[in-house]
C-alpha cells in the first residue's frame, strides 16, 4: 500500500488541516468568495454537518491569509449586486496544492480503514 508524502516540507508542515481549514479552502476553490457566501457554502457542501461561525470564519481567514493559503481580492461583483463592505478570498496556488496534499492524505486514511474492514469498500 502507497501512502501519501507530500512533495513540499512545507506543505507537510501544515497537515493535517484543522476541518474549518480544509472546508474554507473547498468553498473558495472554485470561485471567490465572500465570508458570509463561505459559511453558507460549508453548511451546503456538508449537509449542515458543519457549521462555521463568524469568529471561527474571520479567525481562520487572518490565519489562512497569513500563511498564503487564500488572498483578499480586488476584484468585485458590480456594485449594485454587492455591498463594498464584503471582503472576497480566493484560493491562491499555495492553497491549492495544500488542499490537494490534504484530501490526497484523508483518501489514505480512507483506504486504510478500508482493509481494516472500518469503511465500505466500493465498487
Amino acid at each position: 500500500m502507497d501512502t501519501f508524502v507530500p512533495d513540499d516540507s512545507t506543505t507537510a508542515s501544515l497537515l493535517p488541516l484543522p476541518p474549518a481549514t480544509f472546508h474554507i479552502l473547498l468553498a473558495v476553490a472554485d470561485q471567490d468568495r465572500h465570508g458570509y457566501a463561505i459559511i453558507h457554502e460549508v453548511a451546503a457542501r456538508t449537509d449542515g454537518a458543519m457549521t462555521l461561525s463568524a469568529g471561527t470564519l474571520y479567525r481562520s481567514i487572518q490565519r489562512m491569509v497569513e500563511l498564503d493559503l487564500i488572498e483578499e481580492t480586488a476584484e468585485r461583483p458590480a456594485p449594485d449586486l454587492d455591498d463594498e463592505r464584503r471582503r472576497y478570498y480566493r484560493i491562491t496556488a499555495f492553497g491549492r496544492e495544500v488542499a490537494r496534499a490534504e484530501a490526497q492524505r484523508l483518501q489514505t486514511l480512507v483506504r486504510i480503514a478500508r482493509t481494516c474492514g472500518l469503511a465500505p469498500r466500493t465498487a
